[in-house]
C-alpha cells in the first residue's frame, strides 16, 4: 500500500496496532485520540484515507463526516464502531462513509478495505441513504454484534436507497419482514406507502391493478413468494413488467433459498430473475448464538417499557440455557419467551430454573429448513461456506479461513463428545480416536469447559 492514513481512536491499543500494521504495509500514519486534531489534519490537506471511531472524547466521528466531505471531497472515510446495531451501518451510509466495520474488527479485513480505499480514492461508489425521521431511528428492532449480522447490516445499507428488487430469505421468525420495512423506512420512498401482500390477495385477476393503486409508487413486499401458485407468480411477473405510472419498489420474502426453489420448479425462472436484483439472507439464531443474550435483554427491556412488570435481567446461568437452546422459532420465539419471563419471574434476575421452565413450554416442532435433518454434514458445511463467501461480495474473506473453520467444527465436536462420556477424558479420547494428551491440549487451546458426571450415552 502507498499513501497516508489518518487514524482517530481513543483506544491507545487500537491506534498502536493500526499504526504498526499500516506502517509495515508501506503507509505513512498519523494517529490521534482527538477528533479536533483529526479535523485539523484534514483541513491541512493531510491524509489519503481516514479511519475513525464513532464515540470519541470530544465528539462523534459520524457527525464529522459531512464536514470532511465538504473540506476534502472524495476523501475516503472508514468508520469503525463498537455500537453494533443496524443503525450505525445506516448512519455511516447516510454520511457517505467509504466503509463501515464493527468492533472488534478483523485486522487483515480492515487492511484490505484500507488498500481498496487507497486505490479507489474518491471514485468509489458510495451508499447515499435517505434520512429517515429522527424520532423513528432508535426503535428499529434489528440487533446483533455477530459477523453474520454485521454483514447483513452493510448489505441493507447498500441496497436501501436503490430501486433494485430485493429477495429476503431465512427461516420463520428471523425478521425478514423487519428487514423489508427497514429498507423502505430509510429509502427515498419512506413517505410513500409500504404494503405487504400474500399470494391469496393476488388470486383475483384484478388484484394487481388494485394493489398498484394502493402502493402508489411506494414499496411492495410479497410475502413467501415461493409458496405462491405458478399462475399467480405469472401475474406478478406481468405486474412487474408493466407497473403503470407509479412503479413501486418490489421486495419478496421466502423461508427457502429461492435459487434452489427455482431449480426445483417451485418458483418461476422469469420471476426469480425479475426479483433477484439483490439477495439478503437473514441468519437463524443458531447461526448467531452470541447475539441471544443481547436480544433477550432487549426484549426484557421492551416488556418493562410496555408495563409487563419490573425490568428483569438474565443470570449467567439463564443466559447459558438460552444460548444452548435450538430456537426453531428464531427471534420471534425468543421474544415470546422473554415476555413470559417478564411476567412470571419472581425476582429481578431470571434464574436458570425459570429459563428452563419457559423453554420447556416452548414449541419445538416448528418447521426447520427441510433438508436440515437429512443433509450430509459435508453438504451443510458447503452451504454455510458458500453463504459466508457470498456475504463478502466481491472481496475475499479475511486470511486464516482454514484454521477458523476447523476451530468452529472441532470445538462443538469435542464438547459434545465430552458430554456423551460424562467428562471422562480417557473415554472421550478413545471415542474421538485421538491421543489423550492431544485431547487435553485441544481442551485448553479451545477453552472448553469440562463438566463431569453427565450420563453417558
Amino acid at each position: 500500500m502507498d499513501g497516508t492514513v489518518l487514524v482517530a481512536d481513543d483506544d491507545r491499543t487500537i491506534r498502536t496496532v493500526l499504526t504498526q500494521a499500516l506502517t509495515r504495509a508501506g503507509c505513512k500514519v498519523h494517529a490521534t485520540s482527538s477528533l479536533t486534531t483529526l479535523m485539523r489534519w484534514v483541513g491541512e490537506g493531510k491524509g489519503d484515507v481516514v479511519i475513525t471511531d464513532v464515540a470519541m472524547p470530544d465528539g462523534n466521528g459520524l457527525e464529522m463526516l459531512p464536514k470532511i466531505s465538504a473540506d476534502r471531497p472524495g476523501l475516503p472515510v472508514i468508520v469503525i464502531s463498537a455500537q453494533n446495531t443496524i443503525m450505525t451501518a445506516i448512519k455511516a451510509a447516510e454520511a457517505d462513509a467509504f466503509d463501515y466495520l464493527p468492533k472488534p474488527f478483523d485486522l487483515p479485513d480492515l487492511m484490505k478495505r484500507t488498500a481498496r480505499a487507497l486505490e479507489k480514492g474518491g471514485t468509489a461508489t458510495r451508499a447515499s441513504a435517505a434520512k429517515a425521521p429522527e424520532e423513528d431511528r432508535d426503535d428499529l428492532p434489528l440487533i446483533g454484534r455477530t459477523p453474520v449480522m454485521q454483514a447483513l447490516y452493510r448489505l441493507v445499507a447498500r441496497v436501501m436507497n436503490t430501486d433494485l428488487p430485493v429477495l429476503i430469505w431465512g427461516e420463520s421468525g428471523t425478521g425478514k419482514s423487519l428487514i423489508g420495512k427497514a429498507i423502505h423506512d430509510f429509502s427515498d420512498r419512506r413517505n410513500l406507502p409500504f404494503v405487504t401482500v400474500t399470494g391469496t390477495e393476488l388470486v383475483d385477476i384484478d388484484a394487481p391493478a388494485r394493489l398498484l393503486a394502493k402502493v402508489r409508487g411506494g414499496t411492495l413486499l410479497i410475502d413467501e413468494i415461493a409458496d405462491i401458485p405458478p399462475e399467480v407468480q405469472a401475474r406478478i411477473s406481468r405486474m412487474m413488467d408493466a407497473p403503470g405510472e407509479y412503479s413501486p419498489r418490489f421486495l419478496a420474502t421466502s423461508q427457502s433459498d429461492l435459487a434452489a426453489a427455482m431449480k426445483e420448479g417451485k418458483l418461476r425462472r422469469d420471476l426469480y430473475y425479475r426479483l433477484s436484483g439483490a439477495t439478503l439472507h437473514v441468519p437463524t439464531l443458531r447461526d448467531r448464538v452470541e447475539d441471544i443474550p443481547l436480544l433477550a435483554d432487549h426484549f426484557l427491556q421492551q416488556a418493562e417499557d410496555s408495563g409487563l412488570g419490573v425490568l428483569r435481567q438474565l443470570s449467567d446461568a439463564a443466559a447459558k440455557v438460552l444460548s444452548n437452546y435450538a430456537w426453531p422459532g428464531n427471534v420471534r420465539q425468543l421474544e415470546h419467551a422473554m415476555r413470559q419471563l417478564a411476567l412470571t419471574s419472581r425476582a429481578s434476575e431470571v434464574s436458570q430454573t425459570e429459563a428452563e421452565q419457559v423453554l420447556g413450554a416452548q414449541p419445538t416442532s416448528e418447521p426447520l429448513r427441510a433438508h436440515a435433518s437429512t443433509e450430509r454434514l459435508g453438504a451443510s458445511v458447503e452451504r454455510h461456506l458458500r453463504r459466508y463467501f457470498d456475504q463478502h461480495g466481491n472481496m475475499l474473506p479475511p486470511p486464516g479461513l482454514y484454521a477458523r473453520i476447523l476451530r468452529e467444527v472441532e470445538a462443538p465436536l469435542i464438547e459434545i463428545a465430552l458430554g456423551a462420556t460424562a467428562g471422562n477424558q480417557a473415554k472421550c479420547a478413545d471415542l474421538l480416536g485421538i491421543n489423550r494428551n492431544t485431547l487435553r491440549k485441544k481442551i485448553t487451546d479451545l477453552d472448553i469447559e469440562v463438566t463431569r458426571g453427565r450420563k453417558m450415552m
